[in-house]
């Protein structure tokens, strides 16, 4: 297990938590939120390469573009949100500006900080995608919700 799933799981809580009781319903729910979890990555993956943009890099895209307002995103920050090392953002981060979607310069307040910024290209794709997965999202939403509420349910 490498360090950034790692810390993934560990963030996520402890994985010692109690198993008397699982039921069937509790398995199946599990699987079917995984299930669609999957499907909607697939559809993800799918609507990405169909603009040209390897997945890795839409998420980079989308991770720049949902960055609050007021605060440059630096590389460090998109390592940290794509749960990547930051120098596997910083390749990353190449490709995305050899392609013209982002422009990288250094941080104003600290010159050894690069902030990276989204290019007009890189706005018109992310906003043919981000329509098309919303559309998406809201369709998938009432089964969703159905699978996480039972797996919120208390059995106790």
């Amino acid at each position: 297990m490498d360090a950034v799933t790692h810390a993934a799981i560990k963030g996520a809580g402890s994985l010692t938590t109690k198993t008397d009781g699982l039921t069937a319903t509790d398995y199946e729910a599990l699987s079917n939120l995984r299930y669609t979890l999957r499907r909607f990555m697939d559809f993800s993956s799918s609507a990405a390469q169909q603009e040209g943009l390897p997945t890795q890099q839409h998420q980079a895209l989308l991770a720049i573009k949902g960055h609050p307002a007021g605060e440059p995103m630096t590389i460090g920050m998109l390592a940290e949100r794509l749960l990547i090392a930051p120098h596997s953002a910083t390749e990353l981060v190449g490709r995305l500006v050899a392609a013209d979607y982002v422009s990288r310069r250094a941080d104003e307040k600290d010159r050894r900080r690069q902030t990276i910024e989204l290019t007009d290209k890189a706005e018109d794709v992310l906003m043919r995608l981000t329509a098309i997965h919303l559309t998406e999202i809201r369709d998938m939403a009432p089964k969703l919700i159905d699978i996480l509420k039972s797996l919120q349910t208390d059995k106790e």
